[in-house]
């Protein structure tokens, strides 16, 4: 893969979509109102949405997060799409209205009571955004990275920290 380097799906296809097209992207993108990062788009191509390699499952932090002191969870991205009964990122604008969060973000991956998401307050609409931590229930938004990029290629091995959540 170009921008990100290793494995980075796992075999676990639940939430996967329909393989991503131009035209899903743009239409995200008209929904969403925000131009998606490149690297995020490159990753959905090679699979839209679903688990990730254990490798890759958390995200480490040097503040503490309401999950853990050291780290939150990433276990799985969700794709674009309309497939099955999954979350999508289309799902965002509903779900920052239900969980009562920040506008002006995408969500990539969540359970309702905590979100990790694109964060566009900042940068606007066609910037680059920062990745957040979202605790809905601890009303929590810690940045995690300065880009998607920067976060992915952080993410390490869940195993490698304590007990959490």
């Amino acid at each position: 893969m170009g921008a990100i380097e290793g494995e980075f799906w796992s075999a676990d296809t639940h939430g996967v979509q329909a393989p991503l097209t131009d035209e899903a992207v743009r239409e995200a993108e008209r929904v969403l109102g925000v131009v998606l990062p490149a690297v995020l788009i490159e990753l959905l191509r090679v699979q839209n949405g679903g688990g990730v390699v254990s490798g890759r499952s958390a995200y480490p932090t040097n503040t503490p997060a309401s999950w853990a002191p050291d780290h939150v969870p990433f276990e799985g991205l969700m794709g674009i799409g309309s497939t099955g009964d999954a979350l999508t990122i289309l799902h965002t604008p509903y779900l920052v209205r239900e969980w009562g969060l920040p506008e002006r973000v995408v969500l990539l991956t969540g359970d309702g009571h905590w979100w990790i998401a694109l964060d566009y307050r900042v940068c606007g609409p066609a910037g680059e955004p920062s990745v957040v931590w979202l605790d809905a229930e601890m009303d929590e938004d810690l940045t995690l990275a300065p880009s998607f990029q920067s976060f992915v290629e952080a993410l390490a091995p869940a195993a490698a920290f304590g007990e959490s959540g």
